[in-house]
C-alpha cells in the first residue's frame, strides 16, 4: 500500500510540473500567426462591407456594387486571393439554394448563399473539422427594410471581418484537420444561413468538432454602464442542448452532469487558449446559450448536438445595432465603422484563432473514456484508448471541484490511463489528447463504468 501511494503522490507532483510549465508554453507556429492578425487590415475588410451600402438578406443580387450579392461576391473574391498562398489547399465557393416567402421575413423568392473557405487538413486519416463563421448580412430597424443603408459594421461586419482576416493569415500555413471559414446569410431574417448549413453537416456527416461564431464583436462601450473596456470578451455556451436531452436525462442527473455539455466544454477551452496566447484580455464564460430577446448562428448547430458557442463582445451598444441612420434628441443612431475598436477586434479575432490553430494541430479527441466506478474507494481511476489521428505526446486528466466553473487542475501522462487521490465523489474529471508540440485537444468527460 505505501509504495502505491508513492506512486501515485509522483504522479501528482510530475502533473503539477508540467501543468506550470504549459500554462506559459506558448506553441511559437501560433504566435506567429497571432502577429500577422492586423487592425488595419479588419477596418479595410469592414470599410468595404460598409461600402455595398446594404447587405440586407433580400436585397439585390444582381448589382456590382450594392447589396447582398455583390458583398458575397467581394468575400469569395478574397478567400480566392488567399487560396493562392495555400499551396493548393485552401478552396472557396458559395453555397447558393433558393428561399421561398415564409409569411414572416421573407415576402419573396430569393437566392441566398453562405461564402465559404475550406482548408483542408494535411493528414488523410484525419477527418475533423473546425469551423468558424460571422453572419454577413445587416439590417435597420425595420427587418423587412432592403433598400435603406445598413452598414452593419459591427452586426455583423465585424464577425465577417474576423473570418476574413482568419482565413488570409490561416491560409499559409498547414494543418492536420481542416478548418472552415464562412460568412452565413440571412441571419437577421431567422439564422436561415446557419440552418442550412447545420443541416448539411448532418446529412453528409460531417465530423464536425467545434462551430466558433462570431457575432458583435468589435465595439467596446454602452451607453446604459457608461462603460469603455477594451479587456474583455463573452463567450455563450449551453449547459445542454435539446437534441435528445430526453434521452440522456437519467444519467446527467445522475451524474450531475449539466454543467458538461459539448458547448460549454468548448467555452471552457476557449477561455483557456484564449487568455494563453492574448495578453490584456479576459474571456467571460456566460452560461446561457444567447442574450435575451436574441439569437445567434450557433444555435441551429447546437440544436444538432454540435460543439458551438457564441462570441461578442462585452457591452453592446444597442444604439449602433438594428437602427435606421438617424439623430434623435442628440444622439445618433447606426451601425457605423467610427463606432469600433478595431484594436478590440483584433484581440477578439486572435483568440478564434488561438483557438482553430491549437484544435486543428492537436491529435483528435481521446477515445472510450472511462471513470471506474464499481468500487467505493477515494481515488479516482480513468482509462482511455489512443485517439484515431495525430501524434500523440501523452495526456492530460483535468479536474475541477464540482461547483467551480473552469478545470483547476491537470495531470499529464504518457499512458492510457491514471489513478489519481482525489474522490470522484468531490470532483470533475476529463481527459484531453497533447500533441508533440504542445496542443491539445477538447476534453472528454468520462463514461462511468461498471465493469
Amino acid at each position: 500500500m505505501k509504495k502505491t501511494t508513492a506512486l501515485l503522490l509522483f504522479c501528482t507532483f510530475s502533473a503539477f510540473t508540467s501543468h506550470a510549465q504549459q500554462v506559459v508554453q506558448r506553441d511559437p507556429t501560433i504566435a506567429a500567426m497571432l502577429a500577422e492578425i492586423s487592425p488595419d487590415s479588419l477596418k479595410s475588410h469592414i470599410n468595404k462591407l460598409v461600402s455595398f451600402g446594404t447587405r440586407h438578406t433580400m436585397s439585390t443580387v444582381t448589382d456590382s456594387k450594392r447589396g447582398i450579392g455583390a458583398s458575397r461576391q467581394w468575400v469569395l473574391s478574397r478567400f480566392n486571393e488567399f487560396a493562392k498562398q495555400s499551396g493548393g489547399r485552401m478552396t472557396a465557393t458559395i453555397d447558393t439554394w433558393m428561399l421561398q416567402p415564409d409569411g414572416r421575413r421573407v415576402d419573396q423568392p430569393q437566392e441566398i448563399g453562405n461564402v465559404m473557405a475550406t482548408l483542408k487538413g494535411t493528414d488523410p486519416n484525419d477527418d475533423r473539422i473546425f469551423m468558424v463563421s460571422g453572419h454577413i448580412d445587416s439590417r435597420v430597424s425595420d427587418v423587412s427594410n432592403r433598400e435603406s443603408d445598413a452598414p452593419g459594421a459591427n452586426d455583423d461586419g465585424s464577425g465577417t471581418a474576423a473570418v476574413i482576416e482568419l482565413a488570409r493569415v490561416m491560409s499559409k500555413y498547414a494543418f492536420p484537420a481542416t478548418i472552415i471559414f464562412v460568412t452565413v446569410s440571412g441571419e437577421e431574417q431567422g439564422l436561415l444561413g446557419a440552418n442550412h448549413l447545420a443541416e448539411r453537416a448532418v446529412t453528409e456527416k460531417w465530423n464536425l468538432e467545434a462551430l466558433l461564431n462570431n457575432d458583435i464583436m468589435g465595439s467596446n462601450h454602452s451607453p446604459d454602464t457608461k462603460l469603455i473596456d477594451n479587456t474583455k470578451l463573452r463567450i455563450f455556451s449551453e449547459g445542454l442542448s435539446g437534441f435528445e436531452t430526453d434521452k440522456r436525462a437519467s444519467g446527467i442527473r445522475q451524474y450531475g452532469a449539466e454543467n458538461d455539455g459539448k458547448a460549454r466544454t468548448l467555452a471552457r477551452y476557449v477561455k483557456e487558449i484564449g487568455e494563453r496566447y492574448v495578453d490584456n484580455l479576459e474571456v467571460r464564460l456566460i452560461y446561457r446559450n444567447d442574450r435575451y430577446l436574441r439569437g445567434g448562428d450557433h444555435t441551429p448547430f447546437v440544436n444538432r448536438d454540435f460543439a458551438a458557442v457564441r462570441i461578442t463582445e462585452m457591452n453592446e451598444n444597442f444604439n449602433n445595432q438594428h437602427q435606421d441612420l438617424r439623430t434623435d434628441k442628440g444622439i445618433e443612431y447606426g451601425d457605423y465603422a467610427k463606432n469600433m475598436d478595431f484594436e478590440y477586434l483584433r484581440k477578439n479575432t486572435c483568440v478564434n484563432l488561438a483557438s482553430l490553430a491549437s484544435l486543428a494541430k492537436a491529435p483528435a479527441m481521446p477515445q472510450n473514456v472511462t471513470l471506474e466506478a464499481r468500487n467505493l474507494t477515494n481515488s479516482t481511476s480513468l482509462f482511455w484508448q489512443t485517439p484515431k489521428s495525430g501524434k500523440v505526446k501523452g495526456y492530460y486528466v483535468l479536474m475541477r471541484e464540482t461547483h467551480m466553473p473552469f478545470w483547476q487542475k491537470k495531470f499529464f501522462t504518457d499512458k492510457n490511463g491514471l489513478t489519481l487521490p482525489y474522490s470522484k465523489d468531490n470532483y470533475f474529471f476529463a481527459v484531453q489528447a497533447v500533441g508533440e508540440d504542445g496542443n491539445e485537444s477538447l476534453p472528454v468527460l468520462p463514461r462511468p463504468s461498471m465493469r
